[in-house]
């Protein structure tokens, strides 16, 4: 019985590089996969999902207006889609989630989405809160702050110190946010001596 699986984590926990080997995996095995993508993350290109180590896939483009069951239909009809990949979920809409949960719970299709929880005001995305809805199983995918405590929180910085104003999204990446315990996010201290 196919379900809906959120696996969720801070940046730098390697949410990328599982989609990719997921996807690889299926199509060691002679079976077709659907890897979707928000428009929203660009950082790399569009219609790629890319891992930090440098690591890339394409994808297809999802736009705040795509209807994901209907994009799913037209594919399918070209080649069986055994299973759906999705990078950055946090960044889709609740009729995404909903067309989602439809391709699960009618065509029988898995679907594997992949993204933040919460962002560097510590609030939910969108996409995120539908998901911890919706989602049949719920996985998280651990990483660590610079102290060696499960890091929880990504602080967005700017000029060498923490923000938790501003912009919801702000496309970013190692520059940018850090990957934090809820001690060291609270207190503002991105390592040892800072």
């Amino acid at each position: 019985m196919a379900q809906l699986y959120y696996r969720y984590s801070t940046m730098n926990a390697g949410k990328s590089i599982e989609l990719i080997k997921v996807a690889y995996n299926y199509e060691e095995r002679g079976k077709q996969v659907m890897t979707l993508v928000p428009a929203t993350d660009n950082r790399y290109g569009t219609g790629l999902i890319t891992s930090r180590i440098g690591i890339q896939r394409e994808a297809m483009v999802v736009g705040d207006d795509t209807n994901i069951l209907e994009l799913y239909m037209r594919e399918n009809e070209k080649r069986h889609i055994d299973c759906i990949l999705i990078d950055e979920c946090q960044f889709l809409k609740k009729h995404h989630v909903q067309e989602l949960v439809e391709i699960v719970d009618s065509c029988e299709v898995p679907v594997l989405a992949y993204g933040l929880k919460n962002d560097f005001r510590n609030e939910l995305f969108e996409g995120s809160y539908y998901l911890l809805i919706y989602a049949d199983k719920i996985e998280e995918i651990k990483t660590i702050c610079w102290c060696g405590r499960k890091a929880t929180m990504v602080a967005r910085v700017v000029d060498g110190k923490i923000v938790k104003q501003g912009d919801q999204i702000v496309i970013g990446g190692n520059d940018m946010y850090v990957s934090l315990c809820r001690k060291h996010y609270n207190d503002g201290r991105l390592g040892p001596s800072k």
